[in-house]
């Protein structure tokens, strides 16, 4: 089990973080619990972690619920790759956000992926966030596997479970229109 949550990030929806206690100590509890560090490589791990989601070092101190909801999510996302994994799960990782903040957040996302060559499995339904950082993406329709395919894919599938989800707004529907 050791050896998973070395090579396991995870990222739940909200952002799960111990809201007793602060972020530096949210973000070291991975390393206390799974990793042979010393006190001193530990700190150093958890502020470069911080340091790479954007997060201003007066905060390290502060109480979750004392930062926004977008500064809680990156919080998270320093705690997910702080053991340095090879995988990395994000359950529905801009729940809770505004528009703006989420994609922020799935740059993030994507640029984490990138340059630590994580790889990554979102699952979510903000279609958004989808169009604007999935590489390979699977639809699933009760529990299957209905479409497979690049977010360029999207706009040229002719599978009707696929565009009735993706679709459904007028809106969509006519941006759909347009891209054929």
């Amino acid at each position: 089990m050791r050896a998973y949550h070395r090579e396991v990030g995870t990222l739940f929806q909200g952002s799960a973080l111990f809201d007793s206690m602060t972020v530096m100590q949210n973000v070291l509890f991975p390393l206390e619990m799974f990793s042979d560090m010393s006190d001193a490589e530990m700190h150093d791990r958890a502020v470069f972690c911080l340091k790479r989601v954007n997060m201003p070092e007066h905060t390290y101190d502060l109480m979750p619920s004392e930062i926004s909801g977008g500064q809680q999510k990156r919080v998270a996302i320093a705690r997910a790759i702080v053991l340095n994994p090879k995988y990395l799960f994000c359950d529905e990782p801009n729940s809770g956000l505004d528009p703006k903040t989420s994609l922020v957040i799935d740059q993030l996302i994507q640029d984490i992926t990138r340059e630590y060559n994580i790889c990554t499995i979102v699952n979510s339904h903000d279609m958004n966030s989808i169009m604007e950082i999935g590489d390979n993406i699977l639809f699933l329709k009760n529990g299957l596997l209905e479409w497979q395919g690049s977010r360029h894919d999207i706009c040229n599938s002719d599978n009707e479970a696929l565009n009735d989800f993706v679709f459904a707004s007028e809106l969509f529907k006519k941006i759909k229109a347009t891209n054929i």
